[in-house]
């Protein structure tokens, strides 16, 4: 487990998680933890390395 720094898309704070590196696909829907909005979370992690990462919004 690593953890990763990215921006909410709706509060604009900077906030963290914490990525599992051996899953090499991920998607899940994470709550912001300043502003509590869902946020859709995708990562994909090759060779121990991030190699994509979108955080977007969930319209309502």
């Amino acid at each position: 487990m690593e953890e990763h720094f990215f921006q909410c898309p709706y509060c604009w704070e900077e906030i963290s998680m914490l990525l599992d590196y051996s899953v090499p696909h991920q998607s899940y829907v994470e709550d912001c933890e300043v502003c509590c909005n869902p946020i859709q979370i995708s990562v994909t992690i090759s060779d121990q390395t991030i190699t994509g990462f979108e955080a977007q919004s969930i319209e309502q």
